[in-house]
């Protein structure tokens, strides 16, 4: 097996970009990652303290104490994930030019940074309060052991396994500010749960070939394209009435998800019309970002207004 690793590490080696320290930190920590979760982290917080009465000036710190130590936690959860598919890495496109991968950055020197992270992420989150302490751990438990150790290489389902820990972020926020979690909170949780399967879903599809080629038994490896897109549409359709959830929103925000939620609907069906598969999954993966950073802006400016 050692053997095999290094001369598969050796294959990838001087087919990858040089690239700098920095730019290896940041795929480490998969920056990408941890910007898009501070995101609803933030709006967690915000839409807390806005129902609680609270003022945001007024909270600066717990503010911080919970974007800081949230990004942490999630950081060093990424790291781990590195450190535990570095055998897997390799295979695959998108992933053969991580550090853990080129042997920039030693595996002992990884898992250090990736608890040391979540353990001054915790003592950061300390500082507001024990629940969205718990739940940020219960979190990055469910992403390194439950998803990365467990599903991610055994079952079929692990993209809606994995989701769990996905959408955790929002109630890390409300929980700094309001620890009884409003049933608000648990809107954010749902939307967020219930998002990831077809976002994740389209990834899979324009990477079929390298998660079969690592053994990853993704839907689209094991089930199909056909069946992967039925999946997709039935997670996006389950979205639709979440939204309601959230009426002390507004109107005007129900009618901005509601869009939102046909529109990717009819995205995935006017890409379907090129019958190309790699066309279809892109719009689809595309679309997805773009709906979870406008849902979620849109919730802070709605309590602008």
């Amino acid at each position: 097996m050692a053997n095999s690793r290094a001369y598969t590490e050796a294959q990838v080696e001087g087919t990858v970009e040089k690239t700098s320290a920095r730019k290896d930190f940041l795929a480490l920590i998969k920056i990408g990652i941890v910007n898009s979760n501070l995101i609803t982290i933030f709006t967690g917080l915000w839409l807390a303290l806005h129902f609680s009465g609270e003022r945001f000036l007024l909270n600066i710190d717990i503010i911080l104490y919970t974007l800081v130590g949230s990004a942490l936690i999630i950081a060093g959860s990424c790291a781990l994930n590195n450190y535990i598919d570095r055998d897997i890495d390799p295979l695959m496109e998108r992933t053969k030019g991580r550090p853990t991968v080129t042997g920039k950055v030693t595996p002992k020197k990884v898992a250090f940074l990736g608890f040391g992270f979540i353990g001054l992420g915790t003592l950061a989150l300390l500082m507001t309060t024990i629940t969205a302490t718990v739940i940020a751990l219960v979190g990055a438990f469910s992403y390194v052991v439950v998803y990365t150790m467990w599903s991610k290489r055994r079952l079929v389902s692990n993209t809606v396994i994995g989701s769990f820990s996905g959408a955790v972020p929002p109630l890390i926020g409300w929980a700094a500010v309001d620890p009884s979690l409003d049933i608000m909170a648990w809107s954010l949780f749902l939307i967020m749960f219930f998002w990831q399967p077809p976002h994740f879903y389209a990834l899979a599809i324009r990477r079929v070939e390298e998660y079969r080629a690592a053994g990853i038994p993704m839907l689209p490896v094991v089930k199909g394209f056909q069946v992967t897109k039925k999946h997709t549409y039935a997670w996006v359709i389950a979205l639709f009435p979440l939204p309601f959830l959230l009426t002390s929103l507004g109107t005007p925000f129900l009618i901005l998800a509601t869009l939102l939620n046909i529109g990717w609907v009819v995205t995935g069906i006017y890409a379907s019309k090129k019958k190309d598969e790699l066309k279809w999954a892109t719009a689809m993966f595309v679309y997805s970002l773009q709906y979870m950073t406008i849902l979620f802006v849109a919730m802070v400016l709605v309590t602008l207004i």
